[in-house]
């Protein structure tokens, strides 16, 4: 297929192709990896982000101070320190009233800063809010091809090897039993080595930093236990999609991948090959795109996956049918439904039990709060540890003055103690050589971080928020009282950690602090719900798996489709539907291989 450069006369390419995906995370890699595995170098992928290859992600404050996404063309309320800016980062962070939002622009979409949990919400979800039919029992194969194929499996044991011991984990399993509440290992994707992640379960892992090629070709580490999952894994240790779905899909099945790529307009043709509003997508479609180098191109193509995560698709649509009114059958149901998964985050300060923050996956556990088991949809959430960086905690403790009064006054009384102790040697025959150094330990030693725990939760909030364009750009509208019992819970949960703890102080983000009383997300759901009729959603739950209603050949698989909260980390049911629904476009049943067939290179 000849190919031009972008922005020349009849786009980039020159034959139509038989399917272009927008966006690239779970939904869109999977996507674009099973249309491949069909129609190879007929399909393309387009990504708004850049590559992330080993070694790439930011560390230094200067990197990480331009790590952000904000394409200046855009209204988007963002911190006032991106605004104007057009930087090409991976954290979009998205300010709304009463909810704000992080999503991930990049190759392997959100799978470069989740925190690799796979869990599979609970029967009662799908009672509440799914069509009929499509349940946990009905995804099952789907859930299992996309564990295999994302490698999720608890952290390896620590008896034997005290280097993979994570204090975290058995603080909060601490936590869980004194709640009368039960702590289970969560099955992370994180890259343990081949043999411990998909060969047999009762394989050793590989050694903590051995570089392997994985079963798919891509080179990874065994997981060096950093604690920087959510700030892009440098070693690829983590299981992202551009390293298993989006390798096989470009170096084996010769799909086509287009980075720092944004669509802008998705339009039906005519029979003649002319853009036509009025037609329904039988005779395919346009979609116009702006590389962010070399300006506006267009490419044709048979059929169109939109994967732009929940806020791009959505915005993505809502535009092509109130704005452009190139898409004008869409639903009336675009946009509703939306949920922020009721995600949540507290901080438990300087406690009396190591937590040690910094060391291990992000995050190793949960702890059921009346979701999995004795279902309360009031008051239904999940509590998951959670790390960070090293460079982060030196961050922290150089703050702890400013932060702490009281952390000042306890250095000031160690250095006390340490004196009286030593004028007590000097007096009754102690020794005083190479005590000095002592001193500067017990003044430097640093315990904000090292003896405090970040508290992660998401949960049933109502899925009664609307996503709508203000201005021509995406707005939130969230009606948070309604989900206001769920979030209590939540805060009265991290109370009785920090007691549990001997914590100095609790805090939730200081978003939550009056006035501002904002929600964050980090896992927004919804406003393309999938239904049986357009009444009730905007894509189809039936045979026509994933395509919009009122269209031919046009689908969505990502986290949009989702009719409401989860509660669990929504990867692992984003991955699952997205599987069945490539089922349909393709008619090939997925297995965990990729049809790779790539010899292992150990």
């Amino acid at each position: 297929m000849e190919q031009n450069s972008p922005g020349g006369n009849g786009g980039e390419f020159t034959e139509k192709l038989e399917a272009v995906v927008i966006g690239s995370g779970f939904g869109g890699a999977i996507s674009c990896c099973r249309l491949a595995q069909k129609w190879g170098t007929g399909v393309l992928l387009l990504e708004r982000g850049k590559r992330y290859p080993m070694g790439a992600f930011p560390r230094s404050p200067h990197q990480m101070a331009d790590n952000f996404w904000s394409d200046p063309s855009d209204k988007v309320r963002r911190p006032r320190h991106m605004r104007g800016k057009g930087l090409r980062g991976m954290y979009d962070i998205r300010n709304y009233s009463r909810m704000d939002a992080v999503v991930c622009a990049g190759l392997g979409g959100g799978s470069l800063i989740y925190a690799n949990v796979f869990l599979e919400p609970p029967d009662e979800v799908f009672a509440a809010n799914w069509p009929a039919g499509v349940d946990r029992e009905f995804l099952q194969p789907y859930y299992d091809v996309a564990r295999t194929v994302l490698g999720a499996r608890p952290i390896p044991p620590w008896e034997n090897d005290k280097r993979r011991h994570v204090s975290r984990t058995g603080l909060f399993r601490d936590f869980a039993r004194e709640q009368g509440r039960e702590s289970r290992l969560a099955d992370i994707c994180v890259f343990f080595g081949n043999d411990y992640n998909y060969k047999d379960p009762h394989a050793a892992p590989a050694a903590i930093g051995l570089q392997e090629k994985n079963r798919y070709g891509a080179t990874q580490t065994s997981c060096t236990y950093c604690g920087e999952c959510d700030v892009g894994c440098n070693t690829h240790s983590k299981n992202t999609v551009d390293l298993n779905y989006l390798h096989v899909a470009e170096h084996v099945h010769g799909a086509r991948i287009q980075t720092e790529s944004l669509v802008e307009k998705i339009v039906p043709l005519n029979e003649l090959g002319g853009e036509d509003a009025a037609a329904d997508g039988r005779f395919g479609y346009r979609v116009h795109y702006r590389h962010l180098d070399q300006g506006a191109a267009w490419v044709d193509t048979q059929r169109v996956v939109v994967s732009a995560g929940t806020l791009g698709t959505n915005e993505l649509l809502l535009r092509c049918r109130d704005v452009h009114g190139s898409l004008p059958r869409i639903s009336r149901q675009l946009g509703r439904r939306f949920s922020g998964n009721g995600d949540f985050v507290s901080f438990a300060a300087v406690g009396e039990r190591i937590a040690d923050p910094n060391y291990g996956p992000v995050i190793t556990q949960y702890t059921d709060f009346n979701l999995l088991k004795a279902h309360d949809p009031e008051r239904a959430f999940i509590l998951e540890d959670a790390s960070y960086p090293v460079f982060l905690a030196w961050f922290i403790e150089g703050m702890q003055p400013m932060l702490s009064p009281l952390g000042v006054a306890r250095k000031i009384w160690r250095a006390i103690k340490w004196l009286w102790r030593r004028i007590r040697q000097m007096l009754f025959g102690g020794k005083w050589s190479g005590q000095v150094a002592d001193l500067f330990h017990e003044m430097l030693r640093g315990d904000l971080s090292y003896r405090s725990s970040v508290l992660l939760c998401m949960g049933l909030d109502k899925g009664d928020g609307v996503l709508s364009l203000k201005d021509g750009h995406l707005d939130i509208q969230w009606p948070q009282a309604t989900s206001m019992p769920l979030y209590r819970a939540i805060v009265d949960c991290g109370r009785k950690f920090k007691s549990f703890v001997g914590a100095a102080f609790f805090t939730p983000l200081p978003t939550w602090k009056w006035p501002l009383r904002n929600n964050i997300t980090v896992h927004p759901l919804g406003g393309c719900a999938m239904a049986h009729d357009a009444e009730h959603g905007v894509v189809s739950a039936g045979s026509d798996r994933g395509q919009v209603f009122g269209y031919q050949g046009l689908y969505v698989a990502d986290g949009s489709l989702m009719p409401g909260a989860l509660g669990a980390n929504p990867a692992a049911t984003i991955s699952a539907v997205s599987e069945w629904i490539a089922e349909g476009i393709t008619g090939t049943v997925p297995s965990g291989d990729l049809g790779a067939h790539v010899p292992r290179q150990g």
